[in-house]
């Protein structure tokens, strides 16, 4: 192509003729005249026939359609744009897709609040916030968008139940689960905050369903066993929580006999080494036992109403340390299988009924929750093993350390090791008990009695039961007249009378359809295999598309969803392993969480007065000087406070890079002469450019994006100073090879952090993006091993005082960049642990130590 030695008068695109950017930089204009210019190149389309290239899937948490874009959007996929576009550049065929997740309660409560249909809120606001992605420059292959509440998206998720259900995976059981009685609808427990809805903050309470289950506890060995592929790309909080939240423990299973019930109660233990110190015995106040047990002894009365008071109360909350211990006496005893002592029976609120089998023993001395237990009720406490530590029972604090074992009968003397193991046996060959093991997970419980969600594809027929619908009838679609929204304590399809009411695929009998929607995460933990074929009609994907483009190779999104969303996900993409349509057993090879945007220290929200508008924001600085704030602030994984940061200083510096890539283009030179002929140019202008591009480089592959911005602005003043300091002596020092190859490279560095700016820039310096000369299709730039060598010293980084981690620096760096450079050490932020920082000494180019406040 011809290259100019200015910027042309005009450019003449697909859309009409645009005028070259001129001074003063107008970054709304430029936003206005590059993203037609981008979509008329179709820039970010991926998986074009015959494209050879390698691949890589970038992938950014897709929205919820609540309402347009807020600041959290603004930070978390300008987060994912940067590395989109960064492996864009390196030459990669890159998959960064967007879609929406779209159905869910708010939609429905809108609805009813509005007396209009969930799919008419739900899709005007996909339009205003697709708009608004759209102004945002993001890098998205848009020929991929879909939406979950698309009945071509859904008709897959239900084929994708029906393989569940046929493996055994998808089942029905009754059990107890958290119901709004103002949106009435299960509520997860994760849902339920103070004994609250946590969308419209009614008193929650527990009702008995027969509810649609998936078996993830199959999966449980699986999926803690793949976390080893994991370890070092997902951030270590994030495995920690899945499995804590999988929670496997190894024990035994011992039963214990009770007063007037002909069948033992099995409990399952971790510590049969304590069996000797039981002195009581609990059973989960909501569980059938209980209700057993409480009957026929007087105690019924009590019972009840202890039980409608432990309804209110959501599962996290009973689990909670630190809540007063309640419970009643059933009037039943417990017969110890070690030693035949009588254990009174309590139902209590802090045993779980789906947790084992909703009963434990209780040993007092050496578990907190009992010992606080027996305390309220003037139980006694038994110590069995001796840990040298002071008697629970006088000091209130239980003993749970390893030791030796007394009041233990002829077990006293082992330690913790050989008594759980001599133990278990003898309890094996006596048929009292067995070794077990037992997990935290519960089977994901995935009915919602809800309108706005993928129907169950079930038809329950009274002559064949259950009875799956033909994947020719698929999908089920949700009915769009004839149902009532209004909460009535039944599902809202129920009221779809003509809808429910059908014939069974087997007899052809009368039937119902199943009248439950599904847990919307079954939307969102298949989505990412859709995008790699979105248009596919021979199944939910094409495995051939998802064998190309799998596993994501980074992830981004909040840690809000750090256990169901990826642990569903995960789940899922195990099952679809074992049938053969995915070749990996972990969906997202890297994981990003990115921080929260929060105001003056606190998050966001109406009732604060705190909310910060993104539109406003964009209308006043424009979209790059909000993106470059939201990526200077600090790493990605940290909060950022916006009373703390500048985007007026972000859009002055951004203006200019413009003004000084315009200086350059105006000085002459063909646009691209930099590299070749920059070996004449100054050398200190060359050294400075090509240290910056290994630093960038290296920093936005360590997703240090702070980092990046900081050796940009760097490089900005370098080249400033070097077109200044001689400008009156030579006029034309803006023509020097090395200040246009460092502006030219300034420009395509800047590119995946501010798209806009550096396109402007990228015209100013005599490119034609207009006609394929985008700096979005320049390529990375390479650095020059000879340019970048520099002498170096190890910097000894501390946190209050002690040694934490060991840099690298050159001999001459600056206070401030070494200041940088330890704030941004990952051992520093793990050591600081969220604290905020008081001062940094900095002592350079050896010493820096970080005082947290």
């Amino acid at each position: 192509m011809t290259q100019t030695t200015e910027p042309p008068a005009s450019i003449a695109t697909p859309l009409g003729t645009v005028a070259t950017p001129v001074s003063p930089y107008d970054p709304h204009a430029a936003q206005d005249r590059w993203l037609p210019v981008w979509e008329s190149l179709d820039l970010y389309r991926a998986g074009r026939p015959g494209d050879g290239r390698p691949k890589r899937y970038i992938l950014d948490m897709f929205p919820y359609p609540s309402g347009d874009l807020h600041m959290g959007h603004a930070e978390a996929f300008s987060v994912g744009d940067v590395v989109a576009r960064y492996w864009m550049q390196h030459g990669y065929d890159v998959l960064h897709p967007i879609g929406w997740d779209s159905f869910g309660l708010p939609a429905e409560n809108a609805a009813i609040q509005r007396g209009t249909a969930p799919a008419d809120w739900t899709y005007t606001n996909i339009a205003t916030q697709a708009e608004s992605f759209r102004r945002f420059g993001i890098s998205f292959d848009w020929s991929r968008r879909f939406n979950t509440s698309d009945p071509e998206y859904y008709r897959w998720t239900q084929w994708l139940f029906l393989r569940f259900y046929q493996r055994g995976l998808a089942y029905r059981k009754a059990s107890p689960v958290n119901w709004c009685p103002n949106d009435q609808t299960v509520l997860a427990n994760e849902q339920v905050i103070g004994g609250r809805c946590e969308r419209c903050d009614a008193l929650v309470t527990k009702k008995n369903l027969t509810q649609w289950y998936f078996r993830i506890t199959d999966y449980a060995d699986r999926l803690l066993a793949d976390m080893a592929q994991l370890e070092g790309s997902w951030p270590d909080r994030v495995l920690l929580m899945q499995r804590n939240w999988i929670g496997r423990s190894t024990g035994a299973e011992v039963a214990f006999a009770i007063e007037g019930r002909d069948e033992p109660v099995t409990v399952f233990t971790t510590r049969p080494d304590t069996l000797f110190g039981a002195t009581f015995f609990v059973v989960a106040a909501d569980s059938a036992l209980a209700t057993e047990l409480a009957a026929g002894d007087g105690h019924e009365e009590e019972f009840a109403a202890y039980l409608e008071q432990v309804k209110r109360t959501s599962d996290i909350e009973r689990m909670a340390s630190d809540r007063p211990k309640t419970g009643v006496f059933l009037g039943r005893y417990a017969v110890n299988p070690v030693n035949g002592e009588l254990l009174p029976v309590y139902a209590a609120d802090y045993v779980l009924a789906d947790y084992g089998t909703g009963a434990i023993m209780a040993v007092p001395a050496h578990d907190q929750r009992d010992l606080d237990f027996a305390r309220a009720f003037d139980l006694p406490v038994r110590v069995v093993v001796d840990t040298g530590e002071p008697d629970p029972a006088v000091t209130g604090v239980a003993t749970v350390g390893d030791g030796v074992l007394v009041n233990s009968g002829e077990y006293d003397g082992l330690v913790k090791a050989a008594a759980i193991e001599r133990i278990t046996a003898d309890l094996t060959a006596r048929g009292g008990g067995q070794a077990a093991v037992n997990y935290r997970l519960r089977d994901w419980l995935l009915s919602r009695q809800r309108y706005w969600g993928c129907p169950i594809p079930i038809v329950h027929c009274p002559t064949c039961g259950e009875v799956p619908v033909p994947d020719d009838e698929l999908p089920v679609r949700l009915p769009e007249t004839g149902v009532d929204l209004t909460p009535r304590g039944v599902a809202p399809l129920e009221t779809a009378r003509d809808w429910v009411q059908t014939s069974c695929p087997g007899c052809g009998g009368d039937a119902r359809r199943d009248a439950d929607t599904m847990d919307t995460f079954v939307d969102s933990s298949w989505y990412y295999l859709r995008y790699c074929s979105p248009d596919y009609t021979d199944g939910p994907f094409d495995p051939a598309a998802v064998a190309e483009w799998m596993p994501v190779a980074q992830y981004t999104g909040g840690v809000e969803h750090a256990i169901l969303h990826l642990l569903y996900s995960r789940f899922f993409t195990k099952v679809l392993y074992d049938m053969g349509l995915v070749g990996v057993v972990e969906p997202f090879a890297a994981l990003l969480n990115q921080g929260f945007v929060i105001m003056n220290g606190s998050k966001m929200s109406k009732s604060k007065g705190n909310r910060v508008d993104l539109q406003a924001e964009l209308a006043r600085y424009g979209v790059d000087a909000i993106r470059i704030t939201m990526l200077f602030a600090g790493p990605p994984e940290d909060d950022i406070d916006w009373a703390d940061v500048s985007p007026a200083g972000s859009a002055k510096w951004l203006a200019r890079v413009v003004r000084l890539t315009g200086d350059v283009g105006a000085g002459g030179g063909p646009a691209g002469a930099g590299s070749s002929g920059a070996q004449a140019g100054d050398p200190a202008v060359r050294q400075t450019t090509h240290r910056t591009i290994a630093a960038v480089t290296t920093q936005v592959e360590a997703l240090r994006f702070n980092v990046a911005v900081a050796r940009l602005m760097e490089l900005t003043s370098a080249l400033r100073r070097a077109i200044d300091a001689s400008r009156a002596a030579d006029a034309s020092r803006a023509a020097d090879p090395a200040v246009r190859e460092g502006a030219e490279v300034l420009a395509r560095l800047l590119s995946v952090l501010a798209p806009y700016t550096a396109e402007e820039a990228w015209a100013r310096l005599g490119h034609d993006p207009a006609a394929g000369d985008s700096v979005h299709r320049a390529g990375w730039p390479v650095a020059d091993p000879a340019l970048v060598a520099v002498e170096t010293v190890t910097c000894v980084v501390q946190v209050a005082g002690k040694v934490r981690d060991r840099l690298e620096v050159p001999v001459d760096v600056s206070a401030d960049d070494l200041r940088v450079r330890a704030l941004a050490s990952a051992a520093v932020q793990r050591n600081l642990a969220g604290r905020d920082v008081r001062t940094v000494v900095v002592r350079e180019p050896r010493l820096v130590n970080v005082v947290p406040a």
